[in-house]
C-alpha cells in the first residue's frame, strides 16, 4: 500500500521496522527486511514518479526529481552544487547506475585505522555485492549502446597508454538513449523505485511518499518510530500528520545531507554528529571534434579509468549532458553563446572526480535548513588540475580539434600545443565549475564510541534500535562510485538485525 495524503486525516502505522529514505540504502534495507519476514514501512520525503511521467529535459528533472530543484550547495571558498534526488528510489533514479565493487584497500584502511570491519566484514560486503549484481542485472555497457563519446574516450586513453575500461552498470539491455539523468523511461536502468520498492509493497509493506520525517521518536535511549507531515511536492503545502511506530528498530537512510540533521532534530547527541563529510567533487573538459559526436546518443556514462585512484586520487569518466546544461557551462552570452552552442553536436564531455582529502561538516540551521561547509585545499586542487590535463590529452589523442576547459582565467578553448596553460592553471577553487557528488559521512563508523557516531553494524552509539543504513556511515572516500557499496552495507546491516 502507498500513502501520500494531504487531507486532515492523520495516519498512524505500527510495524517491525521503519526505514527513512528510499534510495540506494533505504530501499535496499527495506526490501531485505521484508524478505526476512519483517513488517516494514518505507518513508520517503519526495514524490512517487512513474517512468511514464519522467521528464525529458534537465529542467523537468530538477523540478520533479531533484532535491529542492538541485539548489543545495557546499559552502567554502567556492559554492558547489550538491547532486542528489528527492523521489521514491532516491538518487538511483537520476544517476547512471554505475556498479563498482568496494575496493579492498579501503576496507583494510577502515580496519587498521578505525577499528571497524575486518575480513568477515569484507567477505560479507562482497557476498552481498555478488547477489546485487545478479538481481539488478549488472552488465558492461555493450558496444552497440556505447555511443561515440565513450568509444572515443577509450581510443584516446589507449593511444596514451593508461588503464581504462567500459563501465559496468545496473542496466538490463541498455539501448543508449542517454536519458539517465532524467530517469530511464525505457525501463532499462534498474533504479530502485522499479525494483526493491515494489518488492516491499508486494511483501505487505507500506510506502509513504511526499512524507518528510521531522524527527525520530526516542523514548529514553531507544528509537521507537518517526513522525512528520505529508507535503505536496509542487506547492509545498503541508497535509496530514503521520506517525510510524516501530517495534524492532528505526533505520535512517535519508542521504548524507539529511540523515545527520534528522538526528540533530530528534535530540540525538554526539560530539561528532555532522562531522566527517567527504565527497568526490568533479568537473569536465569538452573536446570539440571535426565531425558529429552526439554525446547524448549512447550510454550517459559508459567509460572510466581508475588508473590514478590510489596514487593521485582521481577517477576519470565520460558524462553526456544535454544542451541546456552545456549552455550553462560555456562562457559568453547572446550571439557569442549561440555561436558556441552550434558546436554542441561535435562536443564530448569527459570528467574527473577527485578523491578529495578535504573534510567538511553538516549542520542544521535555525529553521531546519541543511548547511554543508566544505572546500578544497591546494593538494585537492592539484589533483583536479592533473585530471583536467589528462582529459585534455585524451581528447587530443582521440582526434579532438580543440578542448574547452571551462576554467576562469584561461582562454575559452585550447589547442594541442596549449595544454601547458592548463597544467599551470589557477589553484583557486572559484576558477572552476565543480559539482559535488558521491557524498560520504556525517555519522561515520568507528570502533571507539567517542570517535564515531556508529559501529560497523550501523548502530548509533549510546542508543538502541537506531541504525544508519546509507553513505552517512562511510568514513572515507572510496575513489569509485559508491552506490554498490551503499547497497551492500545496507544489506549487511539489515542481515545482522534479522539474525539478532
Amino acid at each position: 500500500m502507498t500513502h501520500h495524503s494531504f487531507s486532515d486525516r492523520n495516519l498512524e502505522l505500527d510495524v517491525d521496522y521503519v526505514v527513512v529514505g528510499s534510495g540506494a540504502g533505504g530501499a535496499t534495507a527495506a526490501s531485505f527486511l521484508a524478505r526476512g519476514g519483517a513488517t516494514v514501512a518505507l518513508v520517503e520525503a519526495g514524490p512517487w514518479r512513474d517512468p511514464a511521467d519522467y521528464p525529458s529535459s534537465t529542467y523537468g528533472a530538477m523540478r520533479d526529481l531533484f532535491d529542492d530543484w538541485g539548489v543545495g550547495i557546499t559552502r567554502g571558498r567556492a559554492l558547489w552544487p550538491i547532486v542528489q534526488a528527492s523521489c521514491v528510489g532516491g538518487t538511483t533514479v537520476i544517476n547512471s547506475a554505475i556498479c563498482v565493487r568496494t575496493p579492498a584497500d579501503v576496507m583494510v584502511d577502515w580496519e587498521r585505522d578505525l577499528g571497524v570491519g575486518g575480513e568477515a566484514f569484507r567477505d560479507a560486503i562482497w557476498r552481498h555485492q555478488d547477489a546485487l549484481e545478479a538481481e539488478l542485472c549488472a552488465t558492461v555497457v555493450p558496444h552497440e549502446a556505447a555511443g561515440l563519446s565513450n568509444l572515443r574516450a577509450a581510443k584516446g586513453a589507449n593511444a596514451i597508454g593508461y588503464d581504462n575500461h567500459p563501465i559496468t552498470r545496473y542496466a538490463k539491455g541498455c539501448t543508449g538513449e542517454g536519458q539517465c539523468l532524467q530517469g530511464c523511461s525505457s525501463l532499462r536502468k534498474q533504479s530502485l523505485n522499479l525494483q526493491f520498492v515494489p518488492e516491499v509493497q508486494q511483501r505487505g509493506g507500506a510506502v509513504l511518499s511526499c512524507a518528510p520525517v521531522e524527527r525520530v521518536i526516542v523514548e529514553g535511549r531507544r528509537a521507537v518510530g518517526v513522525t512528520g507531515r505529508f507535503r505536496e511536492p509542487v506547492t509545498r503545502r503541508l497535509g496530514a500528520r503521520f506517525t510510524v511506530r516501530a517495534k524492532k528498530g528505526v533505520l535512517l537512510a535519508a542521504s548524507v545531507t539529511r540523515t545527520a540533521p534528522l538526528l540533530m532534530a530528534s535530540g540525538v547527541r554526539h560530539p561528532l554528529l555532522g562531522h566527517g563529510f567527504r565527497a568526490h567533487p568533479g568537473t569536465g573538459v569538452f573536446g570539440v571534434y571535426d565531425d558529429a559526436v552526439d554525446m547524448n546518443r549512447g550510454a550517459t556514462q559508459g567509460w572510466a579509468s581508475t588508473h590514478w585512484r590510489t596514487d593521485v586520487g582521481m577517477k576519470l569518466e565520460t558524462l553526456a549532458i544535454p544542451p541546456e546544461m552545456v549552455a550553462s557551462r560555456l562562457a559568453g552570452s547572446g550571439a557569442l553563446l549561440l555561436e558556441r552552442l552550434e558546436e554542441y553536436r561535435r562536443m564530448a564531455m569527459w570528467c574527473v572526480a577527485v578523491r578529495a582529502e578535504a573534510v567538511g561538516r553538516i549542520r542544521r540551521g535555525l529553521f531546519g535548513e541543511v548547511n554543508v561547509s566544505y572546500g578544497f585545499g591546494r593538494p585537492d586542487m592539484e589533483r583536479l588540475r592533473k585530471g583536467l590535463v589528462v582529459l585534455a590529452q585524451t581528447h587530443f589523442a582521440a582526434g579532438a580539434r580543440k578542448v574547452v576547459p571551462g576554467v576562469y582565467g584561461l582562454p575559452y578553448s585550447l589547442g594541442p600545443d596549449e595544454i601547458g596553460l592548463l597544467e599551470n592553471g589557477p589553484l583557486d577553487p572559484r576558477a572552476y565549475i565543480l559539482v559535488t557528488s558521491h557524498l560520504f559521512g556525517g555519522t561515520c563508523m568507528h570502533g571507539d564510541p567517542s570517535r564515531g557516531v556508529c559501529d560497523d553494524q550501523g548502530r548509533v552509539h549510546g542508543y538502541d534500535g537506531l541504525v544508519i543504513a546509507d553513505a552517512s556511515v562511510i568514513p572515507s572516500t572510496l575513489g569509485v562510485n559508491p552506490q554498490h557499496t551503499i547497497m551492500a552495507i545496507a544489506r549487511l546491516f539489515t542481515e545482522r538485525l534479522l539474525d539478532a
